[in-house]
């Protein structure tokens, strides 16, 4: 039987935007992108940078401001942003390191790593043609999360558990923008992924530089490199895998290997709780679902 799987270059002139792109997963990805004739948006923070990293990839790439943590950012992005996009990857996160708020006054992990990325695909979403990938983390299954207490004031914080909340909120969210693209009849399909344990940028704090060298060491020996990392988001692109799905990688605790379906923390699968941080999302964020 023959395959039915994708080459990257077959996805040349098409158009992805990737935010994130400039270090880490996310420069991977789109470097990947660029390589196979992709049409590349950059989405980034530093636009210095993701000018450099165009160069660096060669290829259509094209570099906006992208500022997840800050909502007026998100919609100059969007509003910049000219003609339709084939796919959409939400690849951009961080770990909050210290207590924080975002300009709109979100916890800062919470805020960048969801409501942000909630609120570009809610803003995009009449604009994308083909697909939504969202990077998510096994790091949802020690998470707990209570969508009216997105901030905070009743749970107690802390960095690991306000990273892991933040990236079990993007699964949920997941979950719950697929259902609605299917509801809608919509063409646009939407998938979740999870990179393993790869040495990227995400720990590069400052006060965190001891910290940071050791968790690239060890994500060298034990985890993927950047390129493995960014496979389970390309491995969407190119693979006939349903829509919903959850990509993460084959190795031993899910910290390195090859792209692999996984499944999901039961937490994941709830959808009354996915409809409940929809809705709050939603207030917070001032978006709504676009598709009627």
């Amino acid at each position: 039987m023959p395959s039915s799987s994708t080459s990257l270059s077959e996805l040349a002139g098409s158009r992805v935007v990737v935010t994130g792109a400039t270090n880490g997963i996310g420069m991977a990805t789109a470097r990947a992108l660029a390589g196979a004739g992709v049409r590349v948006v950059l989405a980034v923070r530093d636009t210095d940078l993701g000018g450099r990293r165009a160069r660096e990839f060669g290829g259509d790439c094209e570099v906006l401001r992208l500022d997840l943590a800050d909502l007026t950012s998100v919609r100059a992005f969007v509003d910049e942003l000219d003609g339709p996009v084939d796919v959409l990857v939400n690849n951009a996160g961080m770990f909050p390191h210290l207590r924080r708020k975002t300009p709109d006054g979100f916890e800062l992990g919470m805020g960048t790593n969801f409501l942000g990325p909630f609120a570009l695909t809610n803003l995009l979403l009449p604009r994308v043609t083909r697909q939504i990938v969202s990077v998510g983390s096994e790091g949802h299954r020690r998470a707990r999360i209570d969508p009216t207490d997105l901030d905070y004031r009743r749970t107690r914080w802390s960095s690991p558990r306000a990273y892991t909340a933040s990236k079990l909120a993007v699964m949920v969210w997941g979950l719950e923008l697929d259902r609605r693209l299917r509801a809608a009849g919509s063409p646009v399909v939407s998938m979740l992924t999870d990179p393993g344990w790869a040495a990227s940028n995400i720990s590069n704090k400052p006060g965190l530089g001891a910290l940071h060298r050791v968790a690239q060491g060890l994500a060298g020996v034990v985890g993927n490199d950047l390129d493995a990392g960014a496979a389970p988001t390309l491995h969407c692109l190119t693979e006939p895998i349903p829509p919903g799905s959850y990509v993460g990688v084959d190795g031993p605790w899910g910290l390195r290997g090859r792209p692999v379906l996984s499944g999901r923390a039961r937490t994941a699968c709830d959808y009354d709780l996915a409809a409940r941080l929809w809705t709050e999302a939603e207030t917070l964020t001032g978006t709504r679902w676009p598709l009627g």
